[in-house]
């Protein structure tokens, strides 16, 4: 690229929307469109860089390597609230009181296709989006504004598991599922202004959920989206500790084990409520 097709490409990034441009970027990142397709490492921060964060070293190295990027705050693309027209008083990060479980949580959907989608979770203080997993998807997943605690897991070897304690910490409706061993990727809290999070098909924390400390809002991108007709479904988790079906009843394995948990499949929590909202911010072209 020349320095004049460079100050070009820059011109027209700076009259775009920060959601027109997190839409041209992602056609161009996920072009591939396939599921279990993994962008290269460039375009990984690249998209990174859209939702909140530049990267300076990447654009004269040849040879990347992530723990050695240099990022700086870039006030002029950073994905805001406003970026999509929402406001922190409105009606979706309202405290609620209930009896029956967490309050809904509000999604808005922004833009699909066949190769991404583009959407925003709203939850009021203690919403929760429960346990679940991402078949053959990287997800950008990024903090606009307010606190969340997550807590992702990965897959890890088929290990054996005992089913001596399986009535009494599973349901009727999930006895018929194995349990699988997955270890904790992440259990810590994000707060806004925070790098955005990316899982991988096999790792990063594909199986995640997340639970409001206070109002906030979770801009996601998933490339490719779920599809029932191309076997992406999206599938329920409840954890348990590692003794519960390891079998190890003097605790030998703890120490080995640590870190790790029992992944069982469930249905979707019927506490688990989403209501959907239009989406109000700026439009996107799409070319």
């Amino acid at each position: 690229m020349t320095i004049g097709q460079a100050r070009e490409k820059r011109r027209k990034l700076g009259s775009m929307s920060p959601i027109q441009n997190l839409y041209q970027t992602c056609r161009e990142v996920f072009a591939e469109g396939r599921a279990s397709y993994v962008p290269p490492p460039m375009d990984i921060e690249r998209l990174r860089s859209v939702l909140g964060k530049t990267f300076l070293q990447v654009l004269s190295s040849t040879k990347f390597k992530e723990d050695k990027v240099e990022e700086t705050y870039n006030p002029v693309y950073n994905m805001r609230l406003e970026s999509v027209g929402l406001t922190a008083d409105m009606p979706y990060f309202k405290a609620t009181e209930s009896d029956s479980g967490p309050p809904p949580v509000t999604y808005i959907h922004i833009y699909e296709c066949e190769k991404f989608s583009i959407g925003i979770f709203c939850l009021p203080p203690s919403g929760v989006i429960p346990l679940h997993n991402h078949p053959g998807m990287t997800v950008f997943s990024k903090v606009l504004f307010g606190s969340m605690h997550i807590k992702s897991y990965d897959w890890v070897a088929s290990v054996p598991y005992s089913s001596r304690n399986q009535n009494e910490h599973c349901e009727d409706s999930c006895r018929h599922e194995q349990p699988r061993l997955a270890k904790i990727h992440a259990d810590s809290d994000l707060n806004a202004p925070c790098r955005t999070s990316v899982l991988y098909p096999n790792s990063g924390g594909n199986m995640h959920c997340f639970t409001a400390l206070t109002p906030c809002a979770m801009l996601d991108v998933l490339g490719p989206p779920y599809s029932d007709s191309e076997g992406r479904h999206c599938t329920y988790y409840n954890d348990f500790p590692y003794s519960t079906f390891s079998g190890d009843t003097t605790g030998s394995l703890s120490g080995e084990m640590e870190g790790c948990a029992w992944l069982k499949e469930i249905e979707k929590p019927e506490s688990f409520v989403v209501d959907g909202a239009m989406y109000g911010g700026p439009s996107i072209v799409e070319n």
